[in-house]
């Protein structure tokens, strides 16, 4: 049987571990599997003619959020094109509910759902076999049918970690490409707004697997390896473990990424962390919210201040870029409430500080209480907040605008001397200000096309004056600002331009 493994990731430099892990599994068995690897930006045609091409037996799709609504629709052309192949669908967005997906979507053969290594191993050994009975029951987690109605399988225990093969064992290392590798599977925690509170334990690999498996990305020099891993530091002993073998081991290149909860960070850590080398180490701090009533409310410690203080540590040391986020539209935030997080995580002065929105997961404990906390949010994926009873859909809106205004001034680099007299200047507070940044911003319209880096220096600029904020100190700032993004080449074309938008 021949067997394409393949999926739609967001960019180009991703990489997805999935479609590694089953192909390891049955890369022994008789069967002819494949991996293929493409992205949202591909073009639809593109992929359909590539798939077709290929001539399978059984594709397999990789489903997640971001790609689930144009995999639904490859998928049901594959199947008129090819009525003989199976499609067979695994992930986070076919999991929950997935009869109700099969009875929605009839091209869809089999869905698979939870954790696949072995079901998909088990998936193509059936397939395989001839005989009497329907061996397709014995299939843990499938979702299949069979003389016109959907069955659905209990799925097994999650397996032992330790027991699933290293999932760059059987294929190339992508060091041009972002490596995702998880030393752990499940959550400690039980955030209500996160797929990962369902599963209710942490299975980690062995200290002597995860070493190892680092010391093969260290060896192959690979750009950047992600954990996966939903709160690395769970355990304070084992992170500090891989934290201080990653520093010794370090071959001065590749850069190692961990989504962190900094309030379990003991002093011990954040002083062997202050040793690395700059550029080993990238944190992702989900901070959430600094609203003691909201983080009670999704299932978060209330107390925000251990996270702050540790974070602020972290920044003070300069050698770990720190990424940290808010999530607008959680449960008894305001829009004015909302506005006092933006400020107190704003003040930290991170690298990189990302306004996420509300996303509904179905199969979530956030998605059973959509009634109780009066939230709306998209059909589809992925199923972003529209309102809630806090945050009418007008100011989720104003939410989205102030978003664009810090992807831009913050986020993108080159502002930082200009926003900082901004504040200074008017005395507004970082949300206050964004916020009339925005104002400015869509009401010029400069929303309606894609603006290139040294307009937005050109709008900023006019904004200052609009709000009498230009003064010398502003103009001293900008150019500044502008010399540190741009070479002494490119802002002698600027100037020559001039400020005019």
């Amino acid at each position: 049987m021949k067997v394409l493994l393949t999926t739609l990731n967001s960019q180009y430099v991703h990489s997805n571990p999935a479609l590694k892990y089953l192909y390891t599994v049955t890369v022994d068995t008789p069967d002819e599997v494949s991996i293929r690897e493409f992205t949202i930006n591909n073009e639809e045609s593109y992929i359909f003619g590539e798939l077709v091409r290929a001539n399978c037996d059984m594709v397999c799709f990789s489903c997640y959020i971001w790609n689930i609504e144009r995999t639904k629709d490859i998928a049901a052309s594959l199947k008129k094109a090819m009525p003989e192949v199976k499609i067979c669908l695994g992930g986070p967005e076919v999991s929950f509910n997935a009869h109700i997906f099969a009875m929605e979507n009839p091209w869809a053969d089999y869905i698979l759902c939870g954790e696949g290594e072995y079901s998909f191993y088990r998936l193509l050994e059936v397939l395989r076999e001839s005989g009497e009975g329907n061996r397709l029951a014995t299939v843990p987690g499938l979702v299949y049918r069979d003389g016109g109605k959907i069955y659905v399988n209990p799925q097994m225990e999650p397996m032992n970690f330790n027991s699933i093969p290293f999932l760059y064992s059987m294929v190339e290392c992508e060091t041009d490409k972002v490596i995702y590798y998880e030393s752990s599977r499940g959550c400690p925690f039980r955030c209500s707004y996160c797929l990962s509170s369902i599963e209710k334990s942490v299975r980690a690999l062995s200290m002597d697997r995860v070493k190892k498996d680092l010391g093969y990305f260290i060896y192959k020099n690979a750009m950047q390896v992600k954990f996966i891993d939903r709160t690395f530091n769970y355990d304070e002993d084992r992170a500090y473990e891989i934290f201080k073998y990653l520093i010794e081991e370090d071959n001065g290149h590749t850069n190692f990424h961990f989504e962190i909860c900094a309030d379990l960070l003991s002093q011990k850590t954040i002083d062997l962390l202050a040793g690395a080398r700059k550029g080993l180490f990238q944190f992702e701090i989900g901070i959430q919210s600094a609203n003691p009533e909201t983080l009670r409310a999704v299932n978060r410690k209330e107390n925000i201040y251990p996270v702050l203080y540790n974070t602020e540590k972290l920044l003070q040391a300069g050698n770990i870029h720190i990424h940290v986020d808010l999530i607008a539209g959680l449960p008894y935030e305001t829009y004015e409430l909302f506005g006092r997080s933006f400020d107190k995580v704003y003040q930290l002065g991170a690298d990189a500080f990302q306004m996420g929105f509300l996303k509904v997961l179905p199969g979530t404990p956030m998605a059973a209480d959509v009634g109780r906390y009066g939230i709306k949010s998209r059909d589809k994926a992925p199923y972003e907040i529209i309102s809630n009873m806090w945050i009418n859909a007008e100011e989720m809106v104003r939410l989205k605008e102030i978003e664009k205004m810090l992807n831009i001034y913050y986020n993108r680099g080159g502002f930082r001397e200009s926003l900082a007299v901004l504040k200074s200047k008017s005395g507004f507070t970082p949300f206050r200000l964004f916020e009339k940044i925005a104002d400015f911003y869509f009401k010029e319209g400069y929303q309606h096309k894609n603006r290139k880096k040294e307009e937005q220096y050109r709008i900023l600029k006019k904004f200052a004056h609009r709000a009498d904020l230009g003064d010398a100190d502003f103009e001293n700032a900008i150019e500044k600002d502008l010399q540190s993004a741009f070479n002494a080449e490119e802002v002698k074309r600027f100037l020559k331009k001039g400020w005019e938008i």
